[in-house]
């Protein structure tokens, strides 16, 4: 049966406005993990009935077929995501922490996709599973990005310090838009290594360190400054009125014009959609709305916010339907689930010990730092971005669902005890 789409927005909406409440009412979890631990509870659900009931499999998984879950998440509803985690940073706070943030959002991705990938190629080995090494550092890749959503909500109703809050949503969001980068860089080149072509996102890429090093130039230079123009623009123009509902307009459709146009220069729309964000929420800004406008805009970008991520988190656990699932890539996935937290242990300890010296950091902030790198919609959706005839893609992508599941349901669940627990200690 073929659905339009408006069928399919109607029939998400409506799962997740079900599940929310749901959630509220019975589980009374942070509304994105509930409503994702209800979607994959409902997925099993449909798995096992389907082993008795004929037709109730098939016509779910053609449903999740018919989503093409990358495509949603990458080319719409991470615009969206991004621009109102970043509005909602403090643009001063986030400069005291500009160095931690700049380490961690460029070293720790790029470490923790070298080690990840390495380790991976060789546990898929042990497991008899074949996939090529350069595919293997895609998956350390897609893997590295952290999600500042999951995380963002628990921050706040724990009453973290600001200080806290700005290193850990600061470096997701940029890390989202330099993994992004890495990923469509070693897309392309595992793309041209293992099926003599580039298939890197729409752009092509070289397999010298020159091609790699223009990509980088054109994706995260071009993004940032893409998005600089945007927020330029932006402020010019808000500045001008005194109208929130014309004013909201105006922000909606710097994301949604402003990233196209960053996909169509094939520069990175997350980093534009960040520093746009960024630049729209400065306080630089506020003197460009009234306080009535400014109160309006939070509201309406903090809705667009809670409504995109319930549906998000609902597809992350619905896909469950569509996956292929193998005892030893489950296996795979329960394994590297330390191994990514390690690397994440890494790549935050570096930084904190690099610069203790200049700042002071709290006891506990690189297990903070550690257990709320939290992965989620991104790298569910960069693995299903692999091309279809990459051999062991179904592999990468059970791998990868393992580790988000994992990371959002036990992560993001016990990551709130734990700062309470670093606060304490700190006051003690």
């Amino acid at each position: 049966m073929h659905l339009e789409l408006l069928d399919i927005i109607a029939i998400l909406l409506t799962l997740a406005a079900l599940f929310a409440y749901a959630n509220h009412r019975l589980l009374k979890l942070p509304m994105a993990i509930g409503v994702m631990l209800i979607g994959l509870i409902t997925s099993i659900g449909i798995l096992l009935v389907g082993t008795q009931v004929e037709g109730v499999k098939e016509s779910a998984t053609g449903f999740i077929e018919g989503i093409d879950f990358n495509e949603t998440l990458m080319q719409g509803m991470l615009s969206y995501l991004l621009f109102a985690g970043a509005l909602h940073v403090n643009l001063s706070d986030l400069k005291q922490q500009k160095w931690l943030v700049s380490i961690m959002a460029s070293f720790g991705v790029l470490f923790s996709t070298f080690v990840v990938g390495s380790i991976a190629y060789f546990l898929f080995g042990a497991l008899g599973i074949e996939i090529h090494y350069m595919w293997c550092f895609v998956f350390g890749a897609l893997v590295a990005p952290t999600d500042p959503v999951a995380v963002l909500g628990i921050l706040k109703s724990v009453g973290a310090p600001k200080s806290l809050e700005t290193k850990i949503t600061g470096e997701s969001l940029f890390n989202d838009g330099v993994g992004v980068v890495v990923y469509i860089a070693l897309v392309g080149i595992a793309s041209s290594v293992t099926m003599g072509g580039d298939v890197a996102g729409g752009s092509a890429t070289g397999n010298s360190a020159g091609d790699i090093a223009m990509l980088f130039t054109v994706e995260a230079g071009g993004g940032i400054l893409w998005g600089l123009i945007l927020g330029g623009i932006g402020y010019s123009l808000l500045k001008s009125i005194d109208n929130s509902h014309v004013e909201i307009l105006i922000t909606l459709a710097i994301v949604t014009a402003g990233y196209r146009g960053a996909m169509a220069m094939h520069t990175s729309g997350p980093l534009a959609m960040v520093v746009a964000g960024l630049l729209t929420g400065n306080p630089l800004s506020k003197h460009a709305m009234s306080e009535k406008t400014r109160s309006e805009m939070d509201t309406f970008w903090v809705l667009i916010d809670e409504i995109l991520n319930a549906v998000l988190f609902l597809l992350i656990g619905l896909e469950l339907l569509r996956l292929t699932l193998d005892l030893n890539a489950f296996v795979a996935g329960v394994i590297m689930i330390p191994i990514c937290l390690a690397a994440r242990f890494v790549a935050a300890s570096v930084p904190v010990y690099l610069l203790k010296q200049r700042k002071e950091f709290s006891p506990g902030v690189i297990k903070i730092l550690t257990w709320g790198g939290i992965r989620g919609g991104i790298s569910t959706a960069l693995a299903l971005g692999i091309p279809e005839n990459v051999e062991g893609r179904e592999t990468i992508l059970v791998v990868t669902y393992v580790i988000v599941i994992f990371s959002i349901a036990v992560q993001g669940l016990t990551l709130k005890p734990l700062i309470q627990k670093s606060l304490k200690q700190e006051t003690s």
